[in-house]
């Protein structure tokens, strides 16, 4: 499930939302804000695993911005994004990140020339062409304390585009949606409903787990408080850690360690 960046989602509405609702999601998600003087001394006595993170990789001319993943570039650049990932000069960059939908801002990427392609047709008439690797989807699961909510209905809105639905059985959204999409709305529950929840999703902005960044986007979506996600190792991202690794059995250290990032990234799905 990582057809799509993964996403934040931060509830805009109900007191409630900050404290119950858990959105995970498989595919990218922050804001940017800069550290103060006192941070980055913080940050400067982190471990190597976290200094070391944040080092662009790959070759290429394309240079990611925040927000781009392998499938918006694809769609902007008229590419399925199978062709862009699986190319030899991305080599590197397949092979440091594992998901094209998790790339860091600074990573290079090289866009192979397009081909033309001829189809042979009777004139006068008429032709449908459909392109392939479009739409790409939206995979998301919402919990509320824990649990899945199933059977709820929702709105998702993204590109003056609305739609309806309702999750599984086990709590899971999966809508298709444009590859380059960057920003959707989404609501969950109905009107009359106390646990209604909205949220606003930034499409395409989870960093990798090997970034402080990363670790802080998937542990609030996780449900867990590090404050704004900033790329600062500082008190609050390392009581989230602490957080993080006594529910999940861990060695508690505060640290983004090899094992809490792993069970990071499975417990996020991305």
């Amino acid at each position: 499930m990582t057809e799509l960046p993964g996403i934040s989602g931060v509830p805009t509405s109900r007191p409630r939302a900050e404290k119950a609702a858990r959105l995970m999601a498989e595919l990218k998600a922050q804001q940017a804000a800069a550290p103060t003087a006192a941070e980055r001394d913080v940050d400067d006595q982190a471990p190597p695993a976290a200094q070391s993170q944040g080092q662009p990789v790959g070759q290429g001319d394309y240079t990611v911005h925040e927000g781009d993943c392998i499938s918006s570039i694809a769609r902007d650049s008229g590419h399925l994004w199978q062709t862009i990932w699986d190319d030899p000069a991305n080599a590197d960059l397949r092979e440091t990140r594992e998901n094209p939908n998790v790339l860091l801002p600074g990573d290079q990427v090289t866009i192979p020339q397009r081909h033309p392609k001829q189809e042979t047709g009777d004139t006068e008439l008429r032709h449908r062409f459909v392109r392939r690797g479009e739409p790409s989807m939206l995979r998301l699961r919402i919990l509320l304390d824990g649990e899945p909510r199933r059977n709820v209905p929702f709105t998702l809105e993204f590109d003056g585009s609305q739609r309806t639905g309702t999750t599984d059985a086990d709590g899971k959204i999966d809508e298709p949606i444009p590859g380059n999409a960057h920003t959707a709305r989404l609501v969950v529950g109905a009107d009359d409903d106390e646990n209604r929840l909205e949220y606003e999703l930034h499409l395409g902005e989870l960093d990798p787990v090997s970034s402080i960044r990363g670790i802080q986007a998937r542990l609030q979506h996780l449900g867990f408080d590090v404050g704004p996600i900033d790329g600062v190792l500082g008190p609050r991202t390392r009581d989230a850690l602490r957080d993080f690794q006594t529910r999940n059995h861990l060695t508690v250290t505060g640290e983004p360690d090899d094992a809490t990032q792993a069970r990071l990234q499975e417990t996020h799905g991305s």
